[in-house]
């Protein structure tokens, strides 16, 4: 069969004023089975080449699919943008198959078929098997019924099968490389990269990821088997930059040990960056030469919050003494920090903020995300704020780079500047400076130039439109009425024997 993956624009002012852009990682996971099943597939990436829906509506017809698959890594953020292209592309190729996975429509299925016509089928959860399952039984007209994780259209009424398992192998279903042209791929300030992942899942609880309970149990790829993989991907096409696109690749310090042994033994010149937790980097101190030399350059930390109370009251199972301890450790291994800052976990006042502030220059990170809290509605943290007021009703822009909630004690317009002080003090710091100015590694010098620059455009861009944005001067409805009813308890996408 002809299938053709759909990669949409995405609006987030970070995805729009970088130079660079990163392949869709989800779409290629999913058409690596696909070929080996004998489709031919092509990729359409309209978030690295954005144009309109009548050339994207062109170049598919000019395929002639069976079958249109959509799928995005800001999922919910892209909903409005998805449901708008494959409205249009359904009206011009009627016939076509039209599915659609990710988090969010895992978990809003309901909606999206009570809404958008031109929906045929939802894959739940994670897709490489289901999607190949369903892509045979679609070719061969065979039951349905006897998918896991699809959602479809029965006679007359919406049909969902058990939620499927989770993948417990991850070596199972390669990854579909030969969908892209490496060449148009780059980051790290345009050096060629892509994404590539460890493991899924993490053992955490925290109330407000909107991650853990789509991927469930923490589970990771045979460690040589990826060294190998990203030895290729650095000698045959070129990549220079490896985004993890993990959530806590280093929860197993056994596995994640034989990972990095075994990369430093294929010997590349080549950049790591990713996310993990900062005990996890306190519980390897011992190891971090390892990260250093297999060619990790940055660790985003997860830290959301500086104050004990809020880290406890979002189950993050953190402190303020790992947290700084964990940065610490890195610098001295010349590995770069980037430390999250997360506003409206609860209800802050100006002393909260002003203390926060204080926190985060005393823990001295290299590098930060100033963010606000986002209420994905099939976690606790949704629960507890749900009938919180939102100042901001557009979706598309619920990104952890917008305000959603509406603080008691401090106005949208105070709140923001808050959130743009943090930023500005923390990089602009004359220590952090310094550190850019005087370290020893061209390569580290260059990936701090390319975060001041790429973080400059952003920052101003940032202020340009909240200016301009006039929503939060608009009393509006609180969260329960604009996204419904908490569906925590279907927070895990998969069985309950898989929980973590």
């Amino acid at each position: 069969m002809k299938i053709l993956l759909v990669n949409v624009t995405h609006p987030a002012i970070g995805s729009r004023v970088p130079d660079d852009h990163l392949p869709p990682f989800g779409l290629l996971c999913i058409g690596g089975p696909l070929i080996d099943d004998g489709h031919e597939l092509k990729l359409i990436d309209n978030d690295l080449h954005p144009t309109d829906d009548k050339a994207l509506i062109a170049s598919a017809i000019e395929f002639f699919p069976d079958i249109v698959m959509f799928g995005h890594s800001g999922s919910s953020t892209a909903q409005p943008i998805i449901s708008r292209t494959a409205r249009n592309l359904k009206a011009n190729l009627p016939n076509v198959a039209i599915i659609y996975g990710g988090v969010h429509p895992t978990y809003f299925w309901r909606e999206l078929f009570a809404t958008d016509s031109w929906l045929d089928f939802i894959v739940r959860g994670e897709g490489e098997r289901t999607c190949r399952d369903l892509i045979r039984a679609i070719k061969n007209e065979t039951d349905l019924n006897s998918i896991r994780g699809i959602s479809f259209r029965g006679k007359g009424t919406i049909i969902a099968t058990p939620n499927a398992d989770v993948i417990l192998n991850l070596d199972d279903y390669r990854i579909g490389w030969e969908l892209i042209d490496f060449k148009d791929y780059s980051y790290w300030g345009k050096k060629r990269a892509v994404v590539i992942q460890f493991s899924r899942g993490c053992p955490h609880l925290c109330t407000y990821c909107g991650q853990r309970g789509f991927w469930s149990k923490w589970r990771h790829r045979d460690p040589k088997k990826l060294a190998i993989e990203i030895a290729n991907l650095h000698n045959v096409h070129g990549v220079e930059v490896f985004n993890f696109a993990d959530e806590n690749p280093s929860s197993g310090r056994k596995a994640w040990r034989e990972f990095l042994e075994a990369l430093i033994e294929q010997n590349l010149d080549i950049t790591l960056v990713g996310s993990t937790r900062a005990d996890d980097i306190v519980r390897d101190k011992d190891i971090l030469h390892l990260y250093k030399k297999a060619g990790f350059e940055r660790f985003l930390l997860g830290m959301e919050n500086t104050d004990e109370e809020t880290l406890k009251l979002i189950k993050k199972g953190a402190s303020r003494a790992v947290d700084k301890e964990a940065i610490k450790l890195l610098r001295q291994h010349n590995i770069l920090s980037m430390a999250t800052w997360v506003a409206g976990f609860s209800d802050e006042t100006d002393k909260d903020m002003w203390h926060g502030l204080q926190q985060i220059i005393n823990y001295d990170p290299d590098q930060i995300q100033a963010l606000y809290a986002v209420p994905h509605r099939w976690t606790p943290f949704y629960t507890a704020a749900q009938e919180m007021e939102i100042v901001e009703p557009d979706t598309s822009k619920w990104d952890y780079k917008h305000q959603v909630l509406r603080m008691k004690n401090i106005p949208p317009w105070r709140l923001f500047l808050w959130v743009k002080l943090i930023e500005a003090c923390a990089q602009l710091r004359p220590k952090a400076i310094a550190r850019f100015i005087w370290n020893r590694e061209a390569k580290i010098r260059h990936a701090i130039r390319w975060y001041y620059q790429m973080g400059r455009r952003v920052w101003f861009r940032e202020i340009f439109e909240f200016i301009f944005n006039r929503h939060h001067l608009i009393k509006s409805k609180t969260v329960i009425e604009t996204r419904g009813a908490t569906q925590e308890t279907e927070e895990y996408a998969s069985n309950a024997k898989y929980r973590a």
